[in-house]
């Protein structure tokens, strides 16, 4: 298993390369001059080109990105161009808002999105089957902003239960839970509908397998046929979808966390896309780029504990 995670951590070297060339193309085609920006709008000529020579600006394209490339493999993503803090602190004090969201949401989505489909392939073409399903699709249909605004005018303006948004910082208290339900809930809304949906069509096809049926003519009772025999097999592909998922979700809550004014990074890349930031926009994609790595090898070794068939030899 060491010399698989030792291939698939080298070949993922090709890919952050890719990432971190494409990133920094594409951040130095979007419109506007950060130069520009942070001089002031009303400076002369002279004094932006003064601010470019003191952010590296003037220098060609390839000798920014190999100035770049250097400093990060030693750890050091560069400094934000306006506030002058490092990338690497501010994704530290950002990033634990996002996991926070992006865990609670993936957990909440699995325990009712497994039970959901499970129940439903239990009670094939049942009322609770049509009617989850149906509730699954709707859940897949609609805009995560638009749940969210929905989510907000019910339970906290309306019913008055929940804050509108914000986050306390008061880790796992009552108060924290309270701000991060409505978020939670808002972002695990397709999730839920699809590991449902996923779940529910992997256990109809498991459940007719030969090893089932032998288990249930041996007279063992349906709960322990289908939690010990159905169910490890049927989550390889959930699992998967999850773990994908969670990767996107960490690197893709920017919605969410802007409805809910989450201080989460994806608000932080936002506002540094809106100030040209350069340093924060190259630093936190490369950072989601590395955590996707992790997460889709963290998935694939989760196969072998699952189904102890599966080999990394």
């Amino acid at each position: 298993m060491l010399r698989y995670i030792l291939l698939r951590l080298l070949s993922a070297i090709p890919v952050l390369i890719g990432v971190s060339i494409l990133v920094f193309s594409i951040v130095h085609l979007i419109p506007g001059d950060p130069a520009l920006i942070l001089a002031g709008m009303d400076a002369t000529e002279e004094q932006a080109e003064e601010t470019r020579k003191k952010l590296g600006l003037d220098r060609p394209l390839y000798v920014q990105y190999f100035s770049y490339v250097s400093r990060a493999l030693k750890g050091d993503l560069g400094r934000s161009i306006h506030s002058r803090i490092p990338v690497w602190q501010s994704i530290k004090d950002f990033f634990p808002a996002t996991l926070e969201l992006t865990t609670a949401s993936l957990v909440l989505a699995a325990i009712f999105g497994i039970i959901v489909g499970i129940i439903s392939a239990v009670k094939q073409y049942s009322i609770f089957d049509h009617l989850s399903m149906v509730a699954a699709l709707a859940g897949i249909s609609m805009p995560i902003f638009w749940i969210g605004i929905l989510f907000i005018w019910l339970f906290s303006l309306k019913l008055e239960w929940l804050p509108t948004g914000g986050r306390a910082f008061e880790f796992w208290s009552l108060e924290e839970l309270k701000h991060l339900a409505l978020p939670a809930l808002t972002l695990s809304g397709i999730s839920v509908a699809m590991i449902a949906r996923l779940t529910r069509s992997t256990m109809l096809e498991v459940l007719r397998q030969d090893y089932v049926i032998t288990a249930r003519s041996k007279g063992l009772p349906e709960r322990l046929v289908i939690i010990r025999h159905a169910l490890s097999n049927a989550l390889i592909p959930v699992v998967t979808y999850m773990g994908l998922q969670y990767g996107i979700l960490l690197s893709g809550a920017v919605v969410t966390e802007t409805i809910f004014s989450w201080p989460g990074i994806g608000r932080l890349v936002v506002e540094a896309i809106s100030s040209r930031d350069y340093p924060v926009i190259q630093g936190c994609i490369l950072f989601f780029a590395v955590l996707f790595v992790i997460i889709n090898l963290a998935v694939d070794l989760l196969y072998g504990i699952l189904d102890p068939r599966i080999r990394y030899d």
